[in-house]
């Protein structure tokens, strides 16, 4: 539904015009910013509560003071309303909704679908060939798992090259974690049915896969098949200590997730305990942003909505408080296409669970707000010392930039800069700039080029001013940013170098200051100086790493060139057909000269001048 094209929106007359359908809305302010997203069942009465004399909470109200512009997005049904909020949200990422950072994908389990499966560590994509089990909540939790098939199944984990080229059994065969079917020590067959066995584990069959082990024991034993029956003992020992171990196991073998939500000193912790085929996985916690004046019940469900968009329902959810919205797994249900319900009063061994999962809440939480208080007094120490505002929101808000060049005798030139805020490292605004155009291995030049690009933008009014830059260098580095900010009209006050002192050792640096304050040395016990070696010492690694991929690449495709007969066009249709130089170099010869171009007597020339 889109906005009337007068320049003045009357909110009062949109409101009467929204329909009551499902769909998405958006509450935006002045300078065009979406500040909060939302779906609702019913757009014009859930819309139109935010402007009531009564508000829910002081965030919202100030929120609500704010907008001045309203969009709505008709959908066909709540779930698909569900579904697109939860997508704006994560692109817009408004400041008024509650946020969950970004992770990395949660990690699985592959069982592989060759004639002898591999157990692996895997993440990505599910839709590929084999078998996958999880999520695992941490990478930990998936190893540990494949030493207990190894343990028990004696599955193989080599990488295939591996295992197509043996000529005898590695160690593991020898110590018992592997049944060595590279060389035939067991019969593919056999193989084959221990890594079934293993999938029914893994599915929760445990009790079906002892008994199974047990008769045949007791079926080798009366054929007379001694070593194969003590074999199979020793099989269903293994998997007997295995299961004892497991203290926190349920004969109920469905999926199940804990979610345990804990509030304090202005911090929510959400943790989610993972239970898969009767087997307590472990937990993860996570602590979202803009929760200010939420409910621990508010932060769950908002939780569960984005988590479950983009990660497997499990049958079963335990919560520690009752959703507001009773709805919501029916939705997720429905957009997901798998049934799960949810519980909040859970009996039994999941009442334990759940206990254990609020417990490990409240330890998670308590820890970062430990931490968060040591991390902002040393952001508090550093702004007394630099005559910052020491007030608590402008500390919050303190960004401090730090840039770095790095490079190897003036070969891959490239300048890193790191970001500082919030009282922590903000890795996604970490910046790599390559630098060229320069005499190689002019620090100068190259730190003066940077500045430009950077701040260029800020003179431009395109970015904000950082509340502090640092340069990793002495007085020369430190005179060419003076330069740069003066051209550029910048304050000069927040420039400060940072020169290493004797032997580069950490606590002997000097502060060295673009205006007319003189040299500082704070010393090895100041907390002030520990924060900024901190953020120096990332940009000088951030910038390392850039300058040694750099500097590979480089000589990779150097390395092609110096083949005769490879020129710029088949250099592009290898480096594309094999996604890089790795992957040509890995290549064999017939692959090689399947690319365009490339005979057989050329592959076998590359093949060779790359080994």
């Amino acid at each position: 539904m889109n906005d009337p094209e007068s320049p003045i929106f009357d909110i009062k007359s949109y409101l009467a015009r929204l329909p009551h359908l499902p769909g998405v809305y958006r509450h935006i302010d002045a300078d065009g910013e979406v500040l909060y997203v939302g779906k609702a069942r019913d757009l014009k009465k859930r819309v139109s509560s935010y402007f009531q004399k009564t508000i829910s909470s002081p965030r919202i109200g100030h929120m609500v003071a704010r907008v001045v512009k309203i969009e709505v997005t008709v959908t066909r049904s709540e779930a698909e309303a569900l579904i697109l909020e939860n997508n704006l949200i994560k692109s817009l990422r408004p400041r008024y909704n509650i946020l969950f950072r970004d992770d990395k994908s949660y990690p699985y389990l592959m069982l592989s679908a060759h004639a002898a499966p591999r157990i692996a560590y895997y993440r990505g994509s599910t839709q590929k060939k084999g078998q996958f089990f999880g999520p695992y909540p941490s990478a930990w939790a998936v190893r540990e798992t494949i030493q207990i098939l190894q343990k028990v199944f004696r599955l193989r984990t080599c990488e295939d090259t591996v295992y197509a080229n043996r000529s005898r059994p590695c160690l593991l065969f020898q110590i018992g974690r592997c049944s060595a079917p590279c060389v035939k020590e067991i019969a593919l067959e056999d193989y084959a049915e221990d890594a079934q066995r293993a999938a029914r584990f893994l599915n929760g069959e445990t009790q079906e896969i002892m008994g199974d082990i047990e008769s045949r024991m007791l079926a080798a034993s009366e054929a007379l098949e001694f070593e194969q029956a003590a074999a199979l003992r020793d099989q269903m020992g293994a998997l007997a200590k295995v299961l004892h171990q497991q203290t926190m196991e349920d004969a109920d073998s469905r999926d199940t997730d804990i979610i345990a939500v804990a509030s304090s000193g202005g911090k929510v912790c959400v943790n989610l305990a993972m239970v898969r085929g009767g087997r307590h996985l472990g937990d993860r916690a996570f602590f979202p942003t803009h929760t200010d004046g939420d409910s621990p019940a508010e932060v769950l469900e908002v939780f569960i909505a984005q988590h479950y968009l983009d990660n497997p329902l499990p049958a079963s959810i335990i919560g520690s408080h009752p959703l507001p919205d009773d709805e919501l797994i029916s939705l997720l249900s429905e957009s997901r296409g798998a049934k799960a319900n949810y519980v909040s009063r859970p009996q039994g061994m999941r009442r334990a669970w759940l206990e254990q999962a609020v417990r490990n809440a409240e330890m998670a939480l308590a820890n970062a707000l430990s931490e968060s208080g040591a991390r902002s007094a040393r952001t508090l120490a550093l702004a007394e010392v630099l005559d910052l505002d020491c007030d608590p929101l402008a500390l919050e808000a303190l960004q401090i930039e730090c840039f770095d060049i790095s490079h190897t005798a003036g070969e891959a030139t490239q300048a890193s800069c790191v970001v500082y805020s919030h009282h922590a490292m903000q890795p996604s605004l970490y910046r790599r700039y390559n630098i060229a155009g320069i005499t190689p291995g002019d620090d100068y030049a190259a730190m003066r080029q940077v500045l430009t690009r950077r701040f260029g933008k800020v003179a431009d009014g395109q970015a904000t001013l950082p509340g502090l830059v640092l340069i990793d260098g002495g007085k020369g580095q430190v005179e060419i940013a003076r330069q740069v900010f003066s051209e550029l009209g910048l304050d000069i006050a927040v420039l400060v170098g940072v020169a290493k002192g004797e032997n580069r050792k950490v606590g002997l640096e000097t502060l060295i200051f673009a205006d007319e304050r003189k040299p500082l040395v704070l010393g090895q016990e100041s907390a002030a100086l520990m924060l900024i070696a901190q953020i120096r010492d990332e940009a000088h690694r951030f910038a390392i790493t850039g300058m040694r991929a750099k500097r590979a690449k480089t000589r990779n495709v150097s390395r092609l060139e110096d083949i005769d007969g490879v020129g710029a066009k088949r250099r592009q249709r290898l480096l594309a057909r094999f996604g890089g130089f790795s992957g040509v170099a890995n290549a064999g010869i017939e692959d090689l000269a399947s690319v365009e171009g490339i005979s057989p007597e050329l592959a076998e020339r590359i093949y060779f001048a790359l080994r």
